[in-house]
């Protein structure tokens, strides 16, 4: 039960970050199932493209496909909606860490 409650928690700050690496540049799946693995978030690519896909068909990603060493490379960057969905993430995170951080 903990677990099913702390994933879709989690889930939240994983579409965050995922806002906030695209808005620096493009990433691919590959690169941000590495980069959450460094914050201690284990996610598959399987669990991933289905995020990825449902932010772009929400119209917070956009993507472009890339032919890298002759294969199709999918990269996401952050739209306007994106940004401004980002930054009002950054604002409540900020408000909630601010509250609870001295627990």
């Amino acid at each position: 039960m903990e677990d099913k409650v702390l994933r879709k928690l989690f889930l939240g700050f994983i579409h965050i970050h995922i806002l906030h690496h695209a808005k620096e540049h493009p990433v691919y799946g590959a690169w941000m199932v590495e980069e959450l693995k460094e914050h201690g978030y284990s996610i598959s690519s399987g669990t991933l493209y289905p995020i990825l896909h449902s932010m772009e068909a929400d119209g917070l990603l956009v993507r472009e496909d890339r032919n890298v060493d002759g294969k199709i490379r999918k990269y996401y960057t952050t739209t306007e909606k994106g940004a401004y969905i980002l930054t009002e993430a950054r604002v409540k995170a900020y408000e909630l860490f601010k509250e609870i951080k001295d627990y």
